[in-house]
C-alpha cells in the first residue's frame, strides 16, 4: 500500500522532491506569496490545489481505511504519520531554514481539514507538534529553532504541549507547576494532564510558575524539554470518547533539571508565549473540526440517497433535505472563517478575535453536523458498523480543546466590548 500509494502521488501530483518534506522551496516560497496577497480572495492557487489533493489523497487512500482499526484499538498510528512526514504533511509550519517547507496557516488549514477527514484522532496526533513547535517559531532563538525544530525534519518525531494541569484547564493563569532557578538549571515540579502525544513526545513545550507573587502576564515561563529528562513521569494512555488514535496523557514533572539555556523567550513572559500560539493553532483546530462536518456530511448524503422510505430516498423528504442544507451551510461558513483567519495571521495581521469566532463555530458546526448525520442514519447510525458514530463522539472534543466554546466566547466578548470603548 505504501509503495504503491508513493509512486501514485508522484506520478499524480508532482510534488514531491528528495527529503522528507517531499514539497520543493519553490512551491513553499509560492504558497507563502499567494497567501499574503490574497487579501480577500480565497480563490486557490495551482499549488494549493496540489497540496490539498495530495492531503486529500493521502487521507482517502490511507488514513479512512485505518481509521475504525485505530479507533477500536487506541493504537497510535505510527506508520501512517510517518508516511505523512515522507510527504510533507507533518511540521508544515516549521519554516524553511531549519528544514521544513514554512507554510501559512491558510496553507496548513487546506492540510488539516483533509487529514481530519479520514480520522480527526490521527489528525490530532500529527497537529499536536505544530501546537508545540508554534511558540518555539514564534519565541525561540537561533540554536533553539535549530536544535529543536531541525530535529523534527529529519526524523519523524513527535512533540507536545505541556499547558493543562487537572486543576487548570480554561483557567491556564491558576497552573501550579512551578520552576525554581539554580544556578544555570531550573527545577521544575508539578503535574500536567492531558497532554497530547504525551507518551510519544521527544519534547516538550512547557508552561510553568516562576515568580508565584506576579500577575498571570509575569508569573509563567516557558520552557522547552526534552521528554527523557530524569524526573518526567509518563502516565497511563487515557482511553477517551473519541479521537483515540491520539496519545492523550498526564505528565508529572519531579525535580526535573532544565538548563537555562532552553528558556523559550524572557523570563516571566511564558503565559504570552503559549497564548500567542494560539493565533496560529486555533485555525487549524477550526479546519479539522471542517473536515469532519465535511464527512459527516458525504456520509450522510451518500446513505440519503441510498435508503427508501415511502418508496423513494430519504433525500427527497423535504426534513432530510433541508438538514442536509443546514449542514452545508455551516461548513461553508465555518470553512470562510477558517480561511480568513489563517489569512489574517500569514499577513501580519492580529487575528485573535477571527481565529476564535472560527474555532468556535467550526467545533460547534463538526458537533452539529455528526449528530444530524447520525439522526439521517436512523437506527444505523447508533451502530458503530456504521461510520457516523465515531464521527459523532471524535467531535465533541473540538468544543473542548485548545479553547472551550465558552472561552472563545469570552474572548470574542471581550473583543467587542474593547472596540465599542474605544469609540466612545
Amino acid at each position: 500500500m505504501n509503495t504503491l500509494f508513493f509512486k501514485s502521488v508522484t506520478r499524480n501530483c508532482k510534488v514531491l522532491g528528495k527529503t522528507n518534506s517531499l514539497l520543493s522551496a519553490r512551491f513553499a516560497r509560492s504558497f507563502t506569496a499567494t497567501t499574503k496577497s490574497q487579501s480577500v480572495d480565497f480563490t486557490l492557487s495551482e499549488d494549493q490545489e496540489s497540496v490539498r489533493n495530495l492531503a486529500r489523497k493521502f487521507s482517502r487512500e490511507v488514513i479512512l481505511p485505518a481509521a475504525s482499526h485505530h479507533d477500536k484499538t487506541g493504537e497510535y498510528p505510527v506508520e501512517i504519520i510517518k508516511q505523512a512526514w515522507e510527504l510533507g504533511l507533518v511540521n508544515t509550519h516549521i519554516p524553511q531554514a531549519y528544514g521544513g517547507l514554512g507554510l501559512g496557516v491558510f496553507d496548513a488549514s487546506l492540510v488539516s481539514e483533509e487529514l481530519a477527514y479520514g480520522c480527526t484522532g490521527i489528525q490530532t496526533a500529527i497537529e499536536a507538534n505544530g501546537l508545540a513547535e508554534a511558540p518555539v517559531i514564534l519565541a525561540g532563538n537561533e540554536e533553539q529553532k535549530k536544535k529543536y525544530l531541525g530535529r523534527m525534519t529529519e526524523e519523524p518525531l513527535m512533540a507536545g504541549y505541556c499547558v493543562t494541569e487537572p486543576g487548570a484547564g480554561s483557567d491556564v493563569a491558576n497552573a501550579k507547576t512551578t520552576a525554581v532557578k539554580h544556578g544555570d538549571k531550573w527545577v521544575v515540579n508539578g503535574q500536567k494532564m492531558w497532554i497530547t502525544n504525551g507518551g510519544k513526545a521527544n519534547w516538550y513545550f512547557l508552561l510553568a510558575k516562576t515568580d508565584p507573587k506576579a500577575n498571570a502576564g509575569n508569573a509563567f515561563t516557558g520552557f522547552i524539554v526534552d521528554a527523557d529528562s530524569p524526573g518526567i513521569i509518563v502516565g497511563r494512555k487515557e482511553w477517551n470518547m473519541g479521537q483515540r488514535a491520539s496519545d492523550t496523557r498526564g505528565i508529572t514533572f519531579e525535580n526535573v533539571e532544565i538548563p537555562h539555556e532552553n528558556v523559550l523567550g524572557a523570563v516571566g513572559k511564558g503565559f504570552k508565549v503559549a497564548m500567542g500560539a494560539f493565533d496560529t493553532t486555533r485555525p487549524l483546530v477550526a479546519s479539522a473540526a471542517v473536515g469532519l462536518a465535511q464527512r459527516a456530511l458525504d456520509e450522510a448524503t451518500n446513505y440519503a440517497l441510498e435508503r427508501k422510505t415511502m418508496g423513494v430516498p430519504i433525500i427527497q423528504h423535504q426534513a432530510i433535505a433541508f438538514m442536509l442544507a443546514d449542514m452545508a451551510i455551516g461548513i461553508e461558513s465555518s470553512r470562510m472563517m477558517v480561511w480568513l483567519a489563517g489569512q489574517m495571521r500569514d499577513s501580519g495581521k492580529r487575528n485573535t478575535y477571527h481565529a476564535s469566532i472560527a474555532k468556535a463555530l467550526a467545533s460547534e458546526t463538526a458537533n452539529k453536523c455528526a449528530a444530524d448525520a447520525v439522526q439521517i442514519f436512523g437506527g444505523n447510525g447508533y451502530n458503530s458498523e456504521y461510520p457516523v458514530e465515531k464521527l459523532m463522539r471524535d467531535a465533541k472534543i473540538f468544543m473542548i480543546y485548545e479553547g472551550t466554546s465558552q472561552i472563545q466566547r469570552l474572548i470574542i466578548s471581550r473583543a467587542i466590548a474593547d472596540a465599542a470603548m474605544s469609540k466612545s
